[in-house]
């Protein structure tokens, strides 16, 4: 068992069986032609992706951010050299998943796509959600990872400038932080009638 947790892959693979598993139990290997498993599992595909994109953003806003000037200088680099990049890694491309997951969704109902993004009856709710996600991912590929790339120095810039790219990054980061918490009302909210 614990060679199974001393890998991270093999342990995101004995969830994967898990679930493999209880569909076996349950009997709903039967269910996988049917149109209403597949909605139903491209939106598992989205929770999970948006999991780990707003943990994410949330580790950063809530964690690492708040915890960098408590750091010693000589311990900095640890964070800004391995840490934030590879965070940022997961971070960009779980915000591109949740994304296309979601996309692929909407679109399993026919018309639902156009009418979630003219906020339509009765998608309002999914509709600003799409909306406020969509602007996030916009945030996070093309202001917060290039601003993100001068202030780790990934691209070397002057000292000055990457100061700047710094807050502008923190600063989109906290935006979208903010975005994240009606986004997150209004995925609950329209299948659980709440707006």
């Amino acid at each position: 068992m614990g060679a199974i947790f001393q890998s991270l892959g093999r342990t995101v693979i004995a969830g994967v069986v898990l679930v493999v598993i209880m569909l076996a139990i349950a009997g709903s290997f039967g269910k996988m032609g049917e149109h209403a498993y597949w909605a139903f599992f491209m939106r598992w595909l989205h929770v999970l992706s948006g999991v780990m994109w707003i943990g994410l953003l949330w580790y950063f806003n809530f964690v690492q951010i708040p915890s960098m000037p408590k750091i010693p200088d000589e311990q900095k680099p640890a964070v800004g050299k391995v840490i934030a990049p590879t965070a940022l890694f997961w971070f960009r491309w779980a915000a591109l998943a949740t994304v296309i997951t979601g996309l692929l969704l909407i679109s399993m109902s026919p018309g639902a796509l156009v009418r979630a993004l003219s906020i339509q009856a009765p998608f309002q709710a999914i509709g600003v959600g799409m909306w406020l996600g969509l602007v996030m991912a916009f945030n996070v590929w093309f202001i917060i990872w290039p601003n993100q790339k001068k202030a780790l120095g990934i691209v070397t810039v002057e000292a000055d400038a990457k100061a700047k790219a710094a807050r502008m990054a923190m600063l989109t980061s906290r935006f979208n932080t903010m975005l994240s918490i009606p986004m997150l009302y209004c995925m609950v909210a329209q299948q659980n009638g709440g707006l």
